[in-house]
């Protein structure tokens, strides 16, 4: 049977993941494909390291351009991390005609347009399933299923220890830090957990689906993104009590105009949406198609096991490519939509809590300034009086831009008689 040479860089979580199914399946692999996937080196940084999964010393490389320059290697999977050696090496491996498989969605994110353009130029294709979504196969529905369909949007829960952290403080009424603290004694989150909690490893992920969705990178500067630090467990609360959950949510949509909206913020969803009851450290994309309608994808977004399952399955796609060459290199520009909206022309509904002394006529003052600035308030209550003697106001905003509320905010803020700073969370209908 025919022999296709891998080259892994990487041995950490999800590269021994990848090395240990490709060797426990072979024989299934083998009979699936009609060929054997054979790993013929491994670029670790430290060759001493002792390991999860066994792997024979004479693999391993300290040297990952080793994997550029073995004639064996056809497809080069790099699970290394980081972006500089790894866009080195991806661009190395695509000049030399080597096949692509990476999961690194922060540099896809970044350096997209400068990957594709190499595919597009030297006709290697790249897969990249494993980015998104961990085993959840989105990217390949995207760019294949649903290439007849113009995508509408879509709304997505794709990062799951912010995932967990929020349904620890809904069950348990936890606060922010101790449901991290928490997941970080689970293993759902990282010793620094920075790019989990301010929202930037969904936001990377949000910039993948938009491309495939709408034919262009939208730059990081471009994206909205915020994280889940701010959320406490009084709007937890303030929430229910309202008929919401609060989720981090990627919203990736096609506005009337043809310009698109991607961003990734805490959001209020209604509790009765499907994707209010994606719970603990699940993942869940709801994509709203104009042919298809709605389809569900739900399942672990991470991990070791789901992700080494998503580049195995990139890997034999990779290994048939290499029997049937393609033209598609995973990626293909089209200009049918407009540019990416700033976030302060994006209307939405919003959920306010504002701090305030607990004495008559704070209220008319705050929404006086929303009056000024064109905003309706839709509801309000006013919850007892804590013991500083101050009171939060929640507000349920109308439609307003984000512009709009800023300005809103700022002056509100301001005000002698608010105690903090308000907080603004914004709500999703799935109206539009």
């Amino acid at each position: 049977m025919k022999q296709i040479g891998i080259g892994l860089a990487g041995m950490g979580t999800v590269g021994a993941g990848v090395f240990k199914h490709l060797s426990q399946n072979r024989i299934l692999l083998s009979e699936r494909l009609g060929l054997e996937l054979a790993v013929r080196r491994v670029a670790v940084r430290d060759v001493t390291k002792a390991r999860s999964f066994p792997c024979p010393a004479a693999m391993l490389t300290s040297n990952w351009k080793d994997l550029l320059e073995d004639d064996d290697i056809q497809i080069i999977v790099e699970l290394m991390g980081g972006k500089e050696e790894a866009l080195q090496l991806m661009l190395g491996a695509i000049e030399r005609k080597k096949i692509v498989v990476t999961g690194n969605k922060a540099l896809l994110a970044e350096h997209g347009p400068e990957i594709f353009a190499a595919a597009t130029k030297h006709q290697v294709p790249v897969f990249f399933e494993a980015a998104v979504g961990g085993g959840i196969p989105i990217i390949k529905s995207l760019r294949e299923a649903f290439i007849g369909n113009h995508i509408r949007s879509i709304h997505c829960i794709i990062n799951g220890t912010t995932n967990y952290i929020l349904t620890r403080m809904t069950e348990q009424g936890l606060d922010y830090q101790e449901a991290l603290t928490e997941a970080q004694e689970q293993g759902y989150a990282e010793a620094d957990p920075t790019l989990d909690v301010n929202g930037w490893d969904a936001g990377h992920k949000a910039i993948i689906l938009s491309a495939l969705s709408y034919g262009y990178w939208p730059g990081v500067d471009k994206v909205h993104v915020e994280g889940v630090e701010k959320v406490t467990a009084e709007d937890i609360r303030y929430a229910n009590m309202l008929g919401y959950r609060i989720k981090l949510l990627g919203i990736i949509r096609a506005d009337d105009t043809g310009g698109i909206e991607v961003r990734v913020h805490p959001t209020l969803i209604p509790q009765g949406h499907v994707l209010a009851s994606v719970n603990g450290v699940y993942n869940a994309m709801l994509v709203q198609g104009d042919v298809v309608g709605q389809s569900l994808f739900y399942g672990r977004g991470a991990g070791q096991d789901p992700t080494a399952s998503a580049v195995i399955a990139d890997i034999a796609e990779a290994a048939i490519a290499l029997e049937s060459p393609r033209k598609n290199p995973g990626f293909i520009p089209h200009g049918l939509y407009g540019a990416c909206q700033p976030i302060e022309n994006v209307v939405c509904e919003y959920y306010l809590r504002i701090p305030v002394v607990d004495k008559p006529g704070v209220l008319a003052q705050v929404a006086g300034i929303l009056g000024e600035n064109g905003i309706g308030i839709s509801s309000m209550f006013q919850p007892d009086a804590h013991g500083d003697e101050s009171v939060p106001i929640i507000l349920m905003i109308h439609y307003a831009s984000n512009g709009q509320m800023s300005a809103a905010l700022k002056q509100i803020a301001a005000l002698p008689v608010v105690k903090s700073e308000p907080q603004m969370l914004r709500v999703e209908t799935f109206e539009k």
